[in-house]
């Protein structure tokens, strides 16, 4: 009982004072950063969507591969709590390389060449196969703080997208993914998520730190090693490992 008092509060100082602290942080600094300030952006601004694009065909066979584990694979809510306001069922899974700059030996180890390619990408914190069953939809949020970019790489996409039917909503922008492209976004912005096909939709979903000028690219990044230390992160990273412990016992 106590301890579910305690992460009741948690909650709430996290939703009442941290989050909104972040993005009055990211709001204002935004305008400061070299890329700019949208919802969308081209690709020709980040070097690291040219290279997962390049090493997409490789990353798509180490996919296929550890896909026939799914059934065993997290729900995001397993790992990250919070995202229960957001989901409560099994149709949203994840298999992570890459948690806020820890590394999953395990999953890594499984798709070398994908992480020989996350190893190239500066600023990378965060990177997972986000896998989404068919008839999903994730209504419409927002991220925590502007100081992270995010990136999709289309993986798998039913019917390749022929119909529209896996599609991201952001701000007014509708991103429609397509296999071995990439799409950088900030996920502070307005964001909703369907898969209304009767596959799996599969991307690479990584987070980046978001490039600055002095003296805000320090500014940034000591706030990203703030969350990176919050009880928060710390909670989900225990949690992947839990899963991992389990997972290890398929190869033993």
């Amino acid at each position: 009982m106590q301890k579910k008092k305690l992460t009741s509060a948690r909650e709430w100082v996290k939703f009442n004072v941290l989050r909104p602290s972040l993005l009055g942080v990211g709001k204002a600094i935004a305008p400061f950063s070299t890329v700019g300030n949208h919802p969308v952006f081209s690709n020709d601004k980040f070097p690291h969507a040219q290279l997962l694009e390049k090493n997409w065909p490789a990353i798509r066979k180490e996919l296929e591969a550890v896909m026939q584990f799914r059934d065993s694979f997290p729900s995001i809510q397993e790992i990250q709590q919070e995202q229960m306001v957001l989901t409560t069922d099994n149709k949203w899974k994840t298999f992570f390389l890459y948690g806020f700059g820890t590394k999953s030996e395990r999953n890594c180890s499984l798709c070398p060449e994908t992480a020989r390619t996350l190893e190239q990408i500066p600023g990378l914190l965060t990177a997972f196969f986000s896998i989404m069953y068919p008839k999903k939809h994730i209504q419409a949020h927002k991220g925590l703080f502007k100081g992270i970019l995010r990136t999709h790489l289309g993986m798998i996409i039913p019917d390749n997208n022929k119909y529209e039917l896996c599609r991201m909503q952001v701000d007014k922008e509708l991103i429609v993914w397509k296999e071995g492209e990439a799409v950088v976004f900030d996920d502070t912005y307005r964001h909703e998520v369907w898969n209304d096909s009767d596959d799996i939709r599969v991307v690479l979903l990584i987070d980046t730190i978001r490039p600055f000028k002095q003296p805000f690219r320090w500014l940034n990044k000591g706030i990203i090693n703030l969350i990176v230390g919050s009880s928060h992160v710390k909670e989900a990273v225990d949690n992947h490992k839990a899963w991992e412990s389990k997972f290890n016992q398929l190869f033993s």
